[in-house]
């Protein structure tokens, strides 16, 4: 019990306890934007980022991660909010959790290993190049002093940890800079102008809705959409976290913790919340590799708002703004400029086609299923090819068949044959080929009975236990005395 609370919580306690202050300094505006785009009160973001930081620190499957209110998850919010209130956004954060519940203890982490390299680094490329998008309104046009902010913030953050790795540089570059505006009176945007911050701690309460079957009616189509963009969100972001750092996590854990997570927030007034890849990143380039760093974030942003909330809303935009531009040259994976020269035409494609979406929809569940949807489809015509080779032997016609023969593929495999021969012996082996589908068995039959009916005799050869299972079972030839030969 020891060795696991240090091997988990405290043998990195300095890292984990800066990396969380600062991670908690960049949650707030983002989790007051956040709620702006969903279309509640700022303290539902706060609220929510507070519960889920802290419950998956203890329950998630991911050290070092981070996760909390996002952007991908407030945009599909916005009809039920809308249309229905806050209540129902609680009853549906609740019914998200059980969804995702059930996905973690049914090991919905095994889909992890049906997305392609292509599409993560997809998925990746365009998180990056939202983080930036998302920082634009905050810095751009607004005044000459926002810029020299910016500028500076990224100055700090790049040159400080060159000389100076103490403390992380983000932390650095917010306490100095917000000191300087504070006592320069310099017109900048805060964090205050995003939104109201209440310096009151959440409260348990059950939201108020009819528990019926007309709610449920209402809510479901939104958790599960919520349930599955979230995991997918977050198990992408555990497997990147995995790369930064060169560790494995448990996947099927982190979908139950995040769950539990949301079960939890929806009864403190929190929306459903994922893991935040821009977040985590920030964690992790700032020394967080523990559960010890997730728990300080939530722990130390309630802190924020409760003790320090006065001075949280005079942090200026553009140092946060600085630190998010940070996260997204951080984030962005610039090999992959290489990578599209090198890659296959087809893999560069689709990590193409993941970006374009995902930017274009603001919805990274969307560029996925379409990058791991066009992958399929490359890989299908790539092993759709069959090769038929004709050939004599003494009396006998010898077809050698080699390639993967299933739906796809059944075409070229049927015309490929030279029906013209009549009188004599033939045979069919499939030596080098696999039988996967009843398509692949009707195509078989379908070159049985058609030499068949030009009074040749056919025999079937060299079929592997499976694909001779599979024609055993479903072959119609088997039934009109063509023969059988497998080894």
């Amino acid at each position: 019990m020891v060795e696991k609370l240090k091997r988990n919580w405290l043998f990195n306690v300095k890292g984990d306890v800066l990396a969380g202050i600062v991670v908690a300094l960049a949650l707030i505006p983002e989790a007051i934007a956040f709620s702006i785009i969903a279309g509640v009160d700022p303290m539902v973001g706060l609220y929510a980022s507070f519960c889920v930081a802290v419950i998956i620190s203890f329950v998630g499957g991911r050290p070092g991660m981070i996760s909390a209110a996002t952007g991908a998850m407030a945009l599909l919010m916005v009809p039920l909010v809308k249309d229905h209130g806050l209540n129902y956004l609680l009853a549906a954060t609740i019914l998200t959790g059980v969804i995702q519940i059930l996905f973690g203890v049914f090991k919905i982490a095994k889909v992890m290993k049906f997305i392609p390299r292509a599409v993560m680094i997809g998925f990746v490329n365009a998180l990056a190049i939202l983080i930036f998008m998302a920082q634009v309104p905050h810095f751009v046009g607004i005044s000459t002093m926002t810029y020299v902010f910016v500028a500076i913030t990224l100055l700090i953050v790049y040159v400080v940890p060159l000389f100076f790795k103490a403390i992380p540089a983000p932390l650095i570059a917010i306490v100095v800079l917000t000191t300087i505006a504070i006592f320069s009176g310099f017109h900048l945007n805060t964090v205050g102008d995003l939104g109201n911050i209440k310096q009151s701690l959440p409260s348990f309460f059950i939201p108020d809705v009819p528990f019926n079957f007309e709610t449920l009616q209402i809510i479901f189509p939104y958790s599960l959409a919520l349930a599955i963009v979230g995991l997918l969100e977050s198990l992408l972001t555990a497997s990147i976290v995995d790369d930064m750092t060169g560790t494995d996590s448990n996947k099927n854990k982190e979908a139950r913790g995040q769950g539990i997570a949301n079960f939890i927030t929806g009864f403190f007034g929190g929306m459903a919340s994922c893991a935040m890849i821009g977040q985590s990143v920030i964690n992790v380039k700032s020394g967080g590799k523990g559960r010890l760093s997730a728990l300080v974030a939530g722990t130390f942003l309630m802190f924020l708002i409760l003790v320090l909330g006065d001075l949280v809303v005079q942090i200026p935009m553009p140092v946060l703004v600085g630190i998010m531009i940070m996260v997204s040259i951080g984030t962005f994976d610039w090999s992959s400029f290489a990578y599209l020269r090198k890659a296959p035409k087809t893999d560069a494609a689709v990590m193409l086609v993941t970006v374009i979406i995902v930017v274009a929809t603001h919805d990274l569940s969307k560029g996925v299923i379409a990058g791991v949807i066009l992958s399929a489809i490359f890989f299908v015509a790539k092993i759709s090819h069959i090769e038929v080779r004709k050939r004599q032997d003494k009396a006998k016609t010898v077809f050698e068949v080699e390639g993967q023969l299933f739906f796809a593929s059944v075409d070229g495999f049927v015309d490929a044959f030279d029906f013209s021969v009549r009188d004599t012996d033939i045979v069919v082996d499939f030596s080098n080929a696999h039988i996967w589908d009843d398509s692949a068995v009707g195509a078989i039959d379908k070159v049985v009975i058609k030499y068949r009916e030009n009074d040749n005799k056919v025999m079937i050869k060299g079929l592997n236990s499976s694909s001779k299972k599979i024609v055993d079972k479903l072959a119609i030839y088997n039934d009109v005395n063509a023969t059988l030969s497998a080894h």
